[in-house]
């Protein structure tokens, strides 16, 4: 390496602290998305276990199931639940 002079040296250290800047960046863009994305989720899944209970106490199925079966904070647990539930009532 001939080249190893102070200027040379910033220069490199200034491009990888940009480029590691910018990919930082992306990261936390994409991160951002993803959780933004399990929020929108979760919040379609709660809906989906509303209206799952509204069309159990439409059918008349809520005082057996819904006594043994409570929503849970993990909507995708919950709704499990439900399935199980609407599964053995019906056998």
């Amino acid at each position: 390496m001939a080249e190893t002079d102070p200027k040379t040296v910033q220069d490199l250290t200034s491009v990888v602290q940009t480029l590691l800047q910018q990919m930082q960046d992306k990261f936390q863009t994409m991160s951002d998305q993803i959780i933004g994305r399990i929020d929108d989720m979760s919040s379609r899944i709660d809906d989906l276990e509303k209206n799952i209970a509204d069309l159990m106490t439409q059918a008349g199925v809520e005082e057996i199931i819904w006594k043994n079966v409570q929503p849970v904070s993990d909507a995708s647990v919950g709704l499990f639940l439900y399935y199980v539930a609407i599964k053995t009532a019906i056998n």
